[in-house]
Parts: C-alpha cells; structure tokens; sequence
C-alpha cells in the first residue's frame, strides 16, 4: 500500500475515528485505526464493538485532488500513536506506504516516521446493514434532538437500558426520551422516512453524544438505517455504527402530569441565571436549590450550606397563577433543563411539592423536562 494524501483531510478522519477506538479492549487490535487504500480513495475505520466509525477521503472533491494512490492495500496502526504523528508532521502532504511486512513508513517533508503496523485481516467486519427502510432528517435537527436529551441519561449501570435514548417513531414523527428515574427529557419532531415501518429503539447515549461531536453542518441531511440490533447514520463521507441497547425502556408517559396547581411563566436567561448563583450555595451533593413564589409576580430563589452562609434572589416572573408553592430541586437538573431549551419565555408547571413540576419553553410543546423534586421543606 503506498498513497499521498492531503494532511489536513487526513487529521480531519483520524479526528473522527478515534472517537470510536477502544482505549481498553479484550481484542487488541480495536487499539488500532484500519486504514484501506483503493483505486476510489482512502477509508479509515475506528471501532470499539458497541461503536464503529468509517471516514472516507475521496480522490478529489470540487476539482481538487486530495489522494494520490499509488498502491492499493491496508494496515491497522496504533490509534494513539498514529493520531498524534499526522497532527504533528511538517508539510501539507503525507506520504505513507507499507513496505516489508506491515512496517509503516510515514512521511512529510524531511520527517519520517516508521510504525509497525497489523494485518488488517485480522480486523473485526463492521456490520452489513440493508439500506432499504431509510429515515432521513436534517443533520441541525439531529443535532439539536440529541442535546436537548441526552444530558439526561443515567450514568448508572444498574439498570443500562436508562443509559440510553429512546427513539419511537411512526407516521412520520419522532419522539426523542430520556430519564435517569430523577429527572426527564422528552423532544419531538417530523422526519423523512421511505417505508411505513414504526421502530421502539433504544440507542446509547454515548454513542449520541460522540456522533454529535463529529455530525459536520456543511452536510445538510444524515440518513439513518435501523435494523434489529444495530442503527447506522450515514451522511456524505461518514458511516457510523452503533449498537443498540437490548431490553424494553419504560413507559414514561404516565410520569407527565397533565394538570398543574401552579403555574410559572419567567424570562428563561433571568432564572437560568439565577439558578447559577444560587448553585454556588447548594445544598449538599445535590445542590439543593429552593424555589418559592413571592404573591403572583415573583418567584424567590435561595440556597443555604450552614457553616457557609446563604443566597436569596427573587426573580421577575411573567406570569403566576394557582396555589402558592414552596419546592426544593437539584440545580444542576434545572441549569442542564433550561440550557436545552429554546425560547427567551418558559412555562413552569407545578403539580405540588413532592410532585415531578414540567418545564417548557412558551407557545413550544415539542420539547419538555421533568424534574423530580427533592423534600426539604
């Protein structure tokens, strides 16, 4: 195998890549990058079993040539190694060949670098997946449909399928859920679909978050392809890979309330803010937070550590109407719900002190969050 490349490209795939390279594995070889050079362009492919990534780099794009191949073949190189050599070599071209064996020569300018590499044969096939039911969706939807969720997944492996998102869609919506049993994210939206099929998923939250980190915004649409255990993403020049989490995720609909004894309508910056200074008084691991409404046109946000000292804010609201109301919740809950959502309005509604209180942005009812609150009062 021997081709020159452009470096920039080439950082840009191993970029991507990486993100799915195993840093501890049981198969050694998954510590590597695949790299396959034909007579269409070069494919890196970086996988750790549950996630795999593949980049392409075409011979040339609009009229530039980007790769020059002058011998097809492949080699697997060590991911961490490999990653920082490309990143750190001189010139914008880069030679790389394997000569003897699977010895790697990598050169730029008048460095040379040689890495001994392994059969590529040896390397695990990715998944070969039908492409016939295809889901398509705009790659900033995609995006914003994985932010405003997955920041509520569980960390915790005691029950591992709330590690992940569910993904339920038919007739062409999409509803996007995530819960860590404390708190609740819920998006949904229109997409693109060739078939009339309906899928119930659960895709890892791991997963999401690294997809999103490598989704480029020059590429308008991505196209999804789900099958019984595995769910690809594809757009211009990336497949991605991952596995999906076996088990039935929860029926979380019956979690919303669908009344509320209090209402809250505030300018979602002022709270967001208001939260954040009070977080740095929280209470306890939780960071404790209480809220209480101040007659119907502000609400009084506080925190306490006894042997630290206290905050108290009170916060212009809109709009209260209902009961008055006295709640304690986690801020980090409430900063990472009021981060995920768009609109400078959101409504807060209140179904009483230990009661799950929803959050939604104003004249908004695709997204919402639900909070459990905590007893301190």
């Amino acid at each position: 195998m021997q081709f020159i490349i452009q470096r920039e490209r080439l950082v840009q795939s191993v970029q991507d890549v990486i993100k799915a390279v195993a840093s501890r594995t049981t198969i050694p070889i998954l510590t590597g990058i695949k790299i396959t050079a034909t007579t269409n362009g070069v494919t890196l492919t970086g996988s750790d079993s549950d996630t795999s990534i593949e980049s392409f780099i075409p011979l040339e794009e609009d009229g530039n040539e980007i790769v020059e191949i002058i011998r097809p073949g492949s080699i697997v190189l060590q991911a961490r190694f490999f990653n920082e050599i490309v990143k750190k070599l001189p010139l914008d071209d880069v030679e790389i060949s394997v000569e003897n064996g699977f010895q790697t020569m990598i050169r730029s300018g008048k460095a040379e670098f040689n890495l001994n590499g392994l059969s590529a044969d040896e390397y695990p096939h990715l998944p070969q997946i039908e492409e016939e039911n295809i889901i398509t969706i705009p790659t900033d939807l995609l995006k914003a449909l994985i932010r405003q969720t997955v920041f509520a997944v569980s960390t915790s492996e005691t029950r591992p399928i709330l590690t992940g998102v569910n993904w339920k869609i038919e007739n062409e919506n999409i509803i996007c859920t995530a819960t860590d049993s404390h708190r609740l994210a819920l998006r949904k939206a229109k997409v693109q679909t060739t078939s009339q099929e309906n899928y119930n998923v659960v895709i890892p939250g791991k997963s999401l978050s690294e997809l999103s980190k490598i989704l480029d915004d020059s590429q308008s649409t991505v196209n999804i392809v789900i099958t019984e255990n595995q769910i690809l993403f594809k757009t211009k020049h990336l497949l991605f890979f991952s596995r999906l989490l076996e088990g039935n995720y929860p029926d979380t609909s019956r979690l919303i309330p669908n009344e509320s004894k209090t209402d809250v309508i505030v300018n979602t910056k002022d709270f967001l803010q208001s939260i954040v200074r009070a977080s740095l008084l929280g209470e306890g691991k939780n960071n404790i937070v209480k809220l209480s409404t101040v007659g119907d046109t502000s609400v009084e946000i506080s925190s306490n550590i006894p042997e630290i000292g206290k905050v108290v804010e009170e916060v212009q609201a809109d709009i209260i109407s209902g009961e008055e109301l006295k709640i304690s919740f986690n801020a980090k809950f409430m900063m990472d719900a009021l981060r995920s959502l768009e609109g400078t309005d959101i409504k807060v509604s209140f179904t009483g002190a230990m009661r799950p209180f929803l959050i939604q942005a104003q004249n908004d009812d695709s997204m919402l969050q639900l909070i459990l609150p905590v007893r301190t009062y």
